[in-house]
């Protein structure tokens, strides 16, 4: 295997986000949406709110993006995108801190394993409440705001592989990120008129800490011999496909699924 496929170099910035306003969430920790929020400030955004459901973690990521960054235009609020008060006021929040947020990543989401005929009603509501219905929440309230200031917007939605491809006892994630795909396809057409743009992006295997502590080992490397290059994709990769989409170097782009993905079948 090509060693830049396998061990592939870090990206920096390219100034794509250069005095733009960024709200990501669940972006504490070592995931994705930290990683975003990394990326957002090495490309130049002028300010971004960060959220998590978790106080602890969410103060340490604050006080990293500080420190990585070298600025103090870095905040964090606390947020359950299950409960419609605390989006608001997360959305409210950035507002105010950032005077307009020009950039939504909706990074929130839940996944667990269980087969279907073990499935409760509470676990699969759950799943699909904070995946699909908190991307719901956090859009349908952003696009009120990014409305009545009149000069656009972009929201980037986090979806899956698995909105199109089938997985074993994963069919309420799976139904969930199959809903955020449409979702963004049909909300797409709807905030065209008044000038944002909302895409989303469908990674297939992105691996951090907390998924190798969580899976198990067996599992993970079954999933990363699935993927061309032999492995899963570091989070930062599919941080910068979300970048991309929150640029301009997308402008023509709405209600599209980007897969970030190397899987061969």
């Amino acid at each position: 295997m090509n060693d830049v496929t396998r061990n592939p170099a870090y990206v920096p910035g390219h100034g794509l986000l250069k005095g733009r306003s960024v709200l990501i969430t669940a972006a504490a920790g070592a995931g994705i949406g930290f990683a975003a929020a990394t990326k957002a400030m090495e490309e130049g955004c002028r300010g971004i709110v960060i959220s998590d459901v978790h106080q602890g973690r969410l103060e340490k990521s604050v006080a990293a993006l500080k420190e990585q960054s070298g600025s103090d235009q870095v905040w964090g609020q606390l947020c359950n995108v299950t409960n419609e008060e605390e989006v608001q006021a997360l959305i409210d929040f950035a507002e105010e801190k950032l005077g307009g947020v020009d950039i939504l990543i909706n990074n929130a989401g839940l996944g667990t394993t269980c087969a279907l005929l073990d499935m409760e009603d509470s676990e699969w509501n759950k799943v699909l409440d904070v995946t699909l219905n908190g991307t719901m929440r956090m859009t349908r309230y952003m696009l009120k705001m990014m409305k009545q200031r009149g000069n656009g917007g972009v929201i980037v939605n986090n979806a899956s592989v698995l909105g199109w491809r089938a997985q074993k006892e994963q069919s309420h994630y799976a139904a969930a990120k199959a809903g955020v795909m449409a979702f963004t396809r049909c909300t797409a057409l709807e905030a065209a008129e008044f000038g944002v743009r909302i895409n989303a992006v469908a990674p297939s295997l992105a691996v951090h800490p907390m998924l190798r502590k969580s899976a198990p080992e067996e599992l993970l490397k079954e999933l990363e011999s699935r993927e061309a290059f032999g492995r899963g994709a570091e989070v930062w990769e599919v941080a910068n496909v979300m970048m991309f989409l929150a640029s301009d170097y997308s402008s023509y782009m709405t209600g599209e699924v980007l897969s970030v993905s190397s899987q061969q079948a």
